[in-house]
């Protein structure tokens, strides 16, 4: 599959959500939506990541987002991760890995020296029209909402 880049459409997808629900990229429609793609939950960066956009959801609802996380986790993990930090978003367990692999996400990453698979933290921006408005792959994780909120300032 080619590499998605700005200006595209957002390729279909459809998951469950950490309560078993299915959730799909049309029940964004007319919304702006922050997808973003986490390696691990409850894990330090992607709880830093989480917990940003949860106390900055408000703020980011106001200006027309919705926000959706996505990781390999199973159900009964984005579960756990969610209600701990009172996640007021959905979270996608994708552990067959579809939707991560659709965006592109998934391949070689280098911790220590170690070479393995992972998924790439990155954020795609769609538009209310299903279009890719922004995709950051340079993700601050502990000042992602205003990271965002920075491209539209």
């Amino acid at each position: 599959m080619a590499e998605l880049k700005e200006g595209m459409s957002a390729p279909y997808f459809e998951g469950v959500n950490q309560d078993g629900k299915k959730v799909s990229l049309n029940d964004f429609k007319g919304k702006k939506l922050i997808l973003y793609f986490y390696p691990k939950a409850l894990t330090s960066g992607c709880t830093k990541e989480t917990v940003n956009l949860s106390e900055n959801y408000e703020l980011l609802k106001s200006k027309g987002f919705d926000v959706l996380g996505v990781s390999p986790d199973p159900v009964e993990k984005q579960k756990k991760f969610h209600d701990k930090y009172n996640v007021p978003f959905d979270l996608i367990a994708d552990e067959n890995k579809e939707i991560i692999k659709t965006y592109g996400v998934w391949g070689k990453k280098k911790m220590y020296g170690r070479e393995y698979e992972g998924v790439h933290r990155t954020t795609f921006i769609i538009d209310e029209n299903g279009k890719i408005e922004h995709i950051i792959r340079k993700v601050k994780t502990g000042e992602h909402a205003q990271q965002i909120l920075n491209l539209y300032a």
